[in-house]
């Protein structure tokens, strides 16, 4: 009997995978959660809760690796004997207390987990995706892996996490993508990290890692066909990427990859970025913004405090507001950005009461505004603002111009600064039946607001033009 073999569109060739769109599900989910779970979840602990970029400017490089603010790289900061985490760490666990040692605490602490109880949370939220962290630099896998650890046998969750995860979410019908470190991986290189070049002089190496490297994320896409695939911190060097991106788009042909599989170092243009690789869909600057539309899509991750992982000194004075994060997202969307906004849960799984707070008041915000985020792309300019001083950034869709203030106006009438609309054009405020009252003042805007309205982080007009083609 012939069999015919299914066609496979891509081949191991740059021409060939640039032939991949960028899905529409990815271009209008906009917003993700990332989520940053594993053994450092248990001390749950970090030296600073300043910005990464505050901690820099202040401290220098130094102090930034001696006292991270991320929870995660717990690690690494452990290995600084006379550093704050060493101490933390000591009069907490004890001196002879190893960072392996977490694993049975985790493995028994993650029993509790309900998948669920995270997926209605960020259906809640209103993301259109999720990125688990199925092996950060610590090398401890979330998985139970046929291929295992390269240097520790059974150093990985004999529970399926990544796997139920990706279920659950899936079930409240967001997309499920994985994070994997494939340059930096502490168990198989444990150099310690106290300078910025030490991050990429001890990516690792050789064709043991490469093997190693491919094996898992071949694994993970075979097993759980993840929507994104989202690598960290470089790839080993000698690696063939475009085979593996090749297979990963034949096996998921709306998938995405992330700009972090470089391997070899090249140095970013742009602050915020890391060394591109030789081909993306993304880019991913992290803890920042860029100022104006970007030609390329654009994600940006950060956590809801200043640590991906879980920090138990975090408490109001240093979560975001819901309104900060509203106000982030609007930014982001306007420049062709996507926000993947990051969850630390707990070891046991749960969430912290106030970054629960912020994802409910954030969707809360969407499910009356979200037709001016949702699908929308930017608009000719990103940025203005309203005669009295209110930041206004655009969006558009389908006929449809919206423009979103960063604020509640006080008056009964709003004048946005190099607004038009064509003559015609109906304009309404989302989450209000009538239409509004407009003018054009000669390049401005004026419309006519309902009275009182609720003081919200942010309100979107849409204007509607009666020519399909604009605005």
């Amino acid at each position: 009997m012939c069999m015919v073999s299914e066609p496979r569109p891509y081949e191991p060739t740059l021409e060939s995978i640039r032939r991949h769109p960028l899905p529409d599900w990815y271009q209008d989910a906009k917003l993700g959660i990332f989520v940053h779970w594993g053994l450092y979840s248990v001390p749950g602990w970090a030296a600073s809760r300043k910005s990464p970029y505050q901690t820099i400017s202040e401290g220098g490089f130094e102090t930034y690796f001696r006292e991270n603010p991320y929870a995660e790289w717990y690690l690494n900061t452990l290995k600084f004997e006379d550093g704050p985490t060493r101490a933390y760490h000591d009069r907490t666990y004890g001196a002879d207390f190893a960072y392996e040692d977490f694993q049975p605490i985790f493995e028994r602490e993650s029993q509790r987990w309900v998948a669920d109880d995270w997926a209605e949370l960020f259906q809640q939220a209103g993301a259109g995706y999720v990125v688990l962290t199925a092996k950060h630099v610590d090398g401890y896998l979330l998985w139970p892996s046929r291929v295992g650890n390269l240097a520790r046998p059974g150093y990985q969750s004999p529970r399926d996490l990544v796997g139920e995860c990706a279920a659950a979410v899936r079930a409240r019908g967001l997309r499920a993508g994985l994070y994997y470190s494939g340059g930096m991986d502490w168990l198989l290189n444990p150099e310690r990290i106290d300078a910025p070049e030490k991050i990429y002089s001890t990516i690792l190496d050789g064709p043991q890692h490469v093997a190693y490297a491919d094996a898992h994320w071949r694994e993970l896409i075979d097993r759980y066909r993840p929507s994104v695939m989202w690598g960290d911190i470089m790839y080993p060097p000698g690696a063939d990427t475009l085979a593996l991106f090749a297979d990963y788009y034949n096996r998921v042909p709306d998938g995405v990859v992330n700009d972090r599989f470089a391997t070899r170092f090249t140095a970013p243009q742009r602050p915020g970025l890391q060394p591109p690789g030789i081909h993306y869909d993304f880019l991913t600057p992290e803890y920042v913004s860029f100022d104006d539309i970007q030609a390329e899509k654009w994600e940006t991750c950060r956590g809801i405090s200043n640590s991906f992982g879980y920090n138990r000194t975090d408490d109001e004075t240093s979560y975001l507001s819901v309104r900060a994060v509203i106000h982030m997202l609007i930014d982001i969307v306007s420049k062709n950005g996507n926000l993947l906004l990051n969850v630390g849960p707990r070891a046991d799984g749960s969430v912290h009461a106030l970054q629960r707070e912020c994802l409910r008041g954030l969707g809360a915000w969407l499910e009356v505004n979200g037709e001016a985020i949702r699908g929308t792309r930017p608009w000719s300019r990103a940025e203005s603002t309203t005669a009295c001083g209110i930041p206004v950034r655009f969006t558009r869709k389908d006929g449809a111009l919206y423009a979103l203030l960063l604020g509640t106006p006080r008056a009964v009438e709003v004048r946005i600064q190099g607004m038009r609309a064509p003559a015609g054009s109906e304009v309404r405020l989302l989450g209000h039946d009538d239409r509004l009252t407009w003018r054009q003042s000669d390049e401005d805007l004026v419309v006519q607001l309902p009275a009182p309205l609720p003081d919200q982080p942010a309100h979107a007009l849409r204007v509607t033009s009666p020519r399909s083609d604009e605005p």
